[in-house]
């Protein structure tokens, strides 16, 4: 999922941010706001961790999330061409 999505989505992905993320506070959740500078930034400093590390945290999570969006499609699309077969079948 790309940042902009993430920050469109914020008030769905944030929950599984916090997950991740539990030293952050919930003043950081609403400067963060779903914005990736800002979420690096908070990281950084309540972990103690190098800017690089921060980076390559969020986007392993970013990708994360896209892939669950991913998989939650495909999901779906199983799922809906499931029940459109069984429809084709009762009709017959």
């Amino acid at each position: 999922m790309n940042w902009d999505r993430i920050e469109g989505n914020w008030k769905q992905v944030k929950g599984q941010a916090r997950e991740k993320w539990g030293k952050l506070t919930d003043s950081d959740w609403d400067q963060v706001a779903g914005k990736k500078d800002q979420l690096v930034g908070r990281i950084q400093e309540r972990y103690g961790i190098s800017k690089d590390e921060a980076q390559k945290q969020a986007d392993e999570w970013a990708k994360a999330q896209s892939d669950m969006a991913q998989h939650e499609q495909q999901r779906q699309y199983e799922q809906n061409k499931q029940h459109d077969q069984h429809k084709e079948t009762v009709k017959r």
